[in-house]
């Protein structure tokens, strides 16, 4: 239940509806499956839903959800952390492990890991309490020439991908500045390191810079 309540935090929180086809392919189950589940759901008083617009959470859904985030964002911290899996492995991992740590569990990997704020990714984890902090970037599309800043979050699983920005050392808490952006959804010049990088609008789209202050942003959606 908590799985899928925290999907459906994050999509809203992507600005994304969240209705029974979306969670079906990012859970990975079937159509009935979502629909019965959130049944479950309304009925247990965690989510209500929207006619045409899918469902969204009510406060005890929100809490229950936090709690499932802030799960897998500590496994994924783990399994790098301790157990020397990759970035682009956890997710699954995480995703496979999560109904299986108890709380007692819980607790000690965040002791062993050092009470980390943020996954491997970037993305920042809740407090025990269930406390989302907040988290100032941007998307690096959105972005103007001369800004500059650190590189903050990486928002994709997809493990190609991953490796790939591994490979050019673009990974959370990297230095990154924009060089150059072309219109209409071309790709994005980008110093990080001592290096230079050509990144596709899809890519681009997926990092997430907290800017230098002073450094301002392009036109949302360019």
């Amino acid at each position: 239940m908590r799985e899928y309540l925290g999907e459906v935090y994050r999509c809203h929180h992507r600005g994304e509806r969240a209705t029974t086809g979306l969670l079906a392919s990012r859970l990975g189950v079937s159509l009935p499956a979502v629909a019965k589940m959130f049944t479950r759901l309304d009925k247990a008083g965690y989510l209500r839903r929207e006619p045409y617009q899918g469902v969204s959470l009510t406060s005890a859904g929100e809490r229950e959800a936090l709690r499932s985030i802030r799960r897998h964002r500590l496994l994924e911290v783990f399994l790098v952390k301790v157990m020397g899996f990759g970035w682009e492995e956890t997710h699954d991992h995480s995703h496979a492990l999560e109904g299986a740590v108890s709380d007692a569990l819980e607790d000690r990997m965040d002791e062993m890991t050092g009470h980390p704020t943020r996954c491997p990714h970037g993305d920042p984890i809740p407090t025990k309490d269930g406390v989302m902090p907040v988290v100032d970037d941007v998307c690096l599309i959105d972005c103007a020439p001369g800004a500059s800043g650190t590189l903050s979050r990486v928002r994709t699983h997809d493990p190609d991908k991953l490796r790939y920005l591994a490979s050019l050392r673009l990974t959370p808490g990297a230095p990154i500045a924009v060089r150059n952006r072309a219109p209409f959804n071309g790709p994005v010049r980008v110093a990080s390191a001592g290096a230079e990088h050509v990144l596709g609008a899809e890519l681009a789209s997926t990092l997430f810079v907290e800017l230098n202050q002073g450094k301002t942003t392009g036109a949302s959606g360019v």
